[in-house]
């Protein structure tokens, strides 16, 4: 098994929180969940994820870039 660590904004991670609580499961469970249905999708729906998530973030990326 592979440890991942992952930054999150306070407001996401307190959605993460809040969700997990709806679930009544721990959010580490939620989040692995969530990446191994993303992991699972057909490549065209992970391919359009990602050019979404991508593209949404792109002002971010350049920011972060310089």
């Amino acid at each position: 098994m592979v440890t991942v660590t992952v930054t999150l904004s306070e407001d996401r991670f307190q959605k993460l929180q809040d969700l997990a609580k709806q679930f009544n499961i721990p959010t580490e469970e939620l989040l692995r969940v969530s990446f191994e249905e993303l992991v699972a999708r057909p490549q065209e729906d992970f391919q359009k994820a990602l050019e979404y998530v991508l593209e949404k973030n792109k002002e971010l990326y350049q920011r972060l870039a310089k």
